[in-house]
C-alpha cells in the first residue's frame, strides 16, 4: 500500500468513524483497527489525532464544495442557482449518513479546546458564505441577501440532523424563495 493510499483510507475511515460517532469517542486504535493499518503507519502519516482530525475537516470541505457546486451549476438561471443549495441540502439530509454539519458538529465537540479546530470551521462557514454571496450577486441581488441565505441553510442543517428528517431543506427552500423575490424586488414570483 502506498503513502497516499494508507493516508486516504486512514482520513475516508476517520471521517464515517468520526461522523458515526463523535471525534473524541474514536481513539486511535480504534482508527489504526478500522483502516487496516499498523499504529506505526497511523502514526508516520498523522503525528497526532488533531492532524487527522484536520485532514478530515479539508475532505469535508472538498466534499461539501465540489458536491454543492455541482447542482448548483446544473440550475439554468442565477435565481435557480440559489434555490439549487437547498436542493443540495435535500440531497445530502436524505443520505442515511447524514449525522448534521461535520464542522458544527466538529465545532461544538473541540472549537473550545481546539483552535485549530475552531479555525478550520469558522474558514469553511465564511467560504460558504462567499460562494452564496458570488451566486447572489450574478442575480441581481442586494448584498444583505448572502448571510440571510447563508443562515437559513446553517439552520437547515441543524434542523435536520436534530429532527432526523429531511424536511428542512424544503422548508429553508421555501423561505429563501420569498427572500431571493423580495430581494430582487418585489414579491412575485419569478421563472426559475
Amino acid at each position: 500500500m502506498s503513502i497516499s493510499e494508507a493516508r486516504s483510507r486512514i482520513v475516508a475511515t476517520a471521517d464515517e468513524l468520526y461522523n458515526a460517532k463523535g471525534i473524541q469517542a474514536v481513539g486511535m486504535d480504534e482508527l489504526r483497527a478500522a483502516a487496516g493499518v499498523s499504529l506505526k503507519k497511523l502514526y508516520q502519516e498523522f503525528p497526532s489525532k488533531g492532524s487527522i482530525v484536520l485532514a478530515v475537516l479539508e475532505r469535508r470541505h472538498r466534499s461539501w464544495t465540489d458536491g454543492l457546486d455541482a447542482t448548483v451549476r446544473q440550475a439554468p438561471t442565477p435565481r435557480a442557482r440559489l434555490l439549487a443549495i437547498f436542493d443540495f441540502l435535500a440531497q445530502w439530509f436524505g443520505q442515511d449518513s447524514f449525522r448534521g454539519c461535520g464542522f458544527i458538529n466538529s465545532f461544538a465537540e473541540l472549537g473550545a479546546v481546539s483552535p485549530d479546530v475552531a479555525e478550520y470551521a469558522r474558514r469553511h462557514k465564511a467560504s460558504f458564505q462567499d460562494y452564496v454571496g458570488r451566486l447572489a450577486e450574478e442575480a441581481g441581488a442586494p448584498s444583505y441577501l448572502a448571510p440571510q441565505l447563508s443562515i437559513l441553510a446553517e439552520g437547515a442543517q441543524t434542523t435536520a440532523a436534530i429532527a432526523g428528517t429531511a424536511e428542512a431543506a424544503g422548508q429553508a427552500r421555501r423561505a429563501a424563495e420569498v427572500l431571493i423575490d423580495a430581494a430582487l424586488g418585489g414579491g412575485a414570483r419569478r421563472a426559475g
